[in-house]
């Protein structure tokens, strides 16, 4: 058994969660976008692209997925940690887990989020949630849970190695006279400009660690200096609030303009293969591209790669024993004891 530093009983993953049935979609998305002013018949449009894989979101099922590896990865390692899951928007939700960990008795559970990144929605929030849950248990029965989120993994070779591997394989499904003039495009989640800009201590922090990302990632495929592009995806803001850009589909188009031949598209902003890269890549951005007359291919997510699954391991190992933390970026280490004020929720303007 490892030797621990802090007494820690539990481990928990938390993300953001999503429908698993048809009559489950609308409901989600009022609770994702409640408070938010957003129009019914703007749900309505996105209640459609889950309509599209039969109401259910493939996210959970890929968290299951890999908390069932690391629970495998924790048993070659002999962290004896009891594994949760609970969600930011959707079953289980974090309350409704912890109430659960509160019975078996857990008192200090280590929480790791499917976000790579820091920014308020990719950190700050969970914090919140995080908080909020532990004050309303603490306020039902005494002993309850409290919570220690792990680190940003960003820049964790383990990420670098899975998100390299599937590069690597998207590479060898263009034909073979295309692999080297094939444009590497990296893309994550585009979020209001402002988030970005008061994002970490110095603010763009959200942009710097998905270049980063990106960056190790190409240059671990094609060596130093190699040359990629970092474009944003998935939308959702109102149009007069300005967003991260440009878009996928707009740098398709530059793209092609320029006579790039091929793109090899890697997700490298999200940590699996949920909706929003099934819809907004493999649907609408191939089809721009088969507009265009681009090949095109997506890379895989990190996913359950056993160079992630061992990464995320290590993180827990830096928690629980005093590991060196590993980070191969000079942004250096985020997420971990972030100062209250840190990624602050964004303003709302306009319809929200």
């Amino acid at each position: 058994m490892l030797r621990v530093t802090e007494p820690v009983d539990s481990f928990l993953l938390l993300s953001f969660g999503g429908p698993q049935g048809p009559d489950e979609v609308m409901p989600f998305l009022r609770n994702v976008t409640a408070g938010r002013g957003v129009p019914e018949e703007r749900l309505a449009a996105v209640a459609e692209h889950y309509q599209h894989f039969g109401g259910v979101s493939p996210i959970t099922a890929q968290n299951q997925a890999l908390l069932a590896a690391l629970g495998a990865e924790f048993g070659r390692r002999g962290i004896d940690l009891p594994l949760y899951f609970g969600n930011r928007n959707w079953h289980p939700f974090l309350t409704d887990t912890a109430r659960q960990m509160a019975a078996d008795g857990r008192r200090h559970a280590l929480v790791l989020a499917t976000s790579a990144t820091g920014s308020y929605s990719g950190c700050r929030q969970y914090r919140e949630d995080l908080a909020r849950t532990t004050a309303e248990l603490a306020a039902e029965r005494p002993g309850a849970p409290r919570f220690t989120k792990l680190r940003h993994y960003f820049d964790h070779p383990g990420f670098i190695a899975a998100n390299a591997t599937a590069v690597r394989g998207a590479l060898a499904e263009l034909p073979a006279q295309l692999r080297d003039e094939a444009r590497l495009v990296f893309t994550a989640h585009s979020i209001p400009v402002t988030m970005n800009d008061t994002a970490g201590p110095e603010g763009g922090l959200y942009v710097a660690q998905h270049h980063e990302t990106a960056r190790l990632v190409a240059e671990s495929v094609r060596g130093a200096g190699a040359r990629f592009d970092l474009v944003w995806q998935s939308r959702s803001g109102p149009a007069q609030v300005p967003w991260l850009e440009p878009d996928i589909n707009d740098y398709l188009r530059m793209l092609a303009a320029e006579g790039v031949p091929a793109v090899v598209v890697a997700p490298t902003g999200f940590v699996s293969d949920h909706l929003e890269v099934l819809w907004d890549l493999d649907n609408e951005a191939r089809e721009t591209a088969a507009e265009l007359g681009l090949e095109f291919v997506r890379a895989g997510t990190a996913g359950t790669d056993p160079a992630f699954v061992a990464g995320l391991a290590d993180l827990v190992e830096e928690r629980l024993t005093g590991r060196p933390a590993a980070c191969l970026s000079q942004l250096g280490l985020c997420g971990q004891d972030c100062p209250a004020g840190c990624c602050p929720a964004p303003t709302r303007r306009g319809s929200g």
